[in-house]
């Protein structure tokens, strides 16, 4: 059933592209049959682009699921640790992350660590406060269960708190990656030659219309593909929950 949802929503948004295409005079919306041959032929340089921006989103992710998971469970079962950390947190989460960019570019330079970590920042406070909360909000009567099994500390992180904090912490990570690919689309303009954000702009200021579409195009496969990743890690790390 999904096959053919993809399928039928495919169709749509080719038939609704191609009227836009058609009614446009100025020349800005290329046909998507243009497009697609331009995929066809440029796929190694897209490619490669992508592969850069892929490895980028990936390194914070991994990143962040570390340290964003550990600070958020510390603070949620120490007092001391919440009241040192959630006042950060809460003081530095509204901040738009964009606006380090230029702290990061002059702390660790102009090349991928800076545009790393700004992806990081971005992961980072939403995975750590949907963390601390999905960890307060776990149950009181799961510690009672297994309380006398005597489990030991590493047994209570591994059977219950990370098992009953998995869905929300998959959800988080949904949510923010869509931002964050936003944010890596923008800091790709500075400072690099190579990334699906500079490649979509670069084709822009060239009035290279085809290419710039096509760079859309294939920085939406990468988003679906990472939501997909996530789908099938949940999958496979909640077993236990009806998907």
């Amino acid at each position: 059933m999904k096959r053919k949802q993809v399928l039928y929503s495919s169709i749509a948004i080719f038939l609704l592209w191609l009227a836009f295409a058609f009614l446009d005079r100025r020349g800005i919306i290329p046909s998507p049959v243009n497009v697609i041959l331009y995929l066809t032929v440029h796929w190694a340089r897209l490619l490669q682009h992508l592969s850069m921006s892929f490895f980028r989103i990936c390194i914070a992710i991994f990143a962040t699921m570390v340290t964003g998971t550990a600070i958020g469970i510390l603070s949620a079962r120490s007092a001391k640790a919440d009241a040192a950390v959630t006042p950060l947190l809460y003081a530095l989460y509204p901040v738009p992350k964009i606006a380090f960019l230029p702290l990061l570019m002059l702390f660790f330079g102009l090349g991928n660590m800076s545009k790393i970590l700004l992806v990081s920042l971005i992961l980072f406070f939403q995975i750590a406060i949907a963390v601390r909360d999905g960890v307060k909000n776990i149950p009181e009567g799961y510690f009672l269960t297994v309380k006398p099994f005597r489990p030991s500390t590493m047994q209570l992180y591994q059977h219950v708190i990370l098992p009953a904090l998995l869905p929300q912490l998959f959800t988080a990570l949904r949510v923010s990656v869509g931002t964050s690919i936003s944010v890596l689309f923008f800091a790709e303009n500075f400072a690099t030659q190579y990334g699906i954000g500079y490649f979509i702009m670069d084709s822009w200021l060239k009035l290279d219309y085809c290419a710039m579409f096509a760079g859309i195009i294939v920085i939406s496969f990468m988003g679906s593909f990472i939501f997909l990743l996530i789908d099938l890690s949940e999958k496979h790390f909640c077993r236990w929950r009806v998907l």
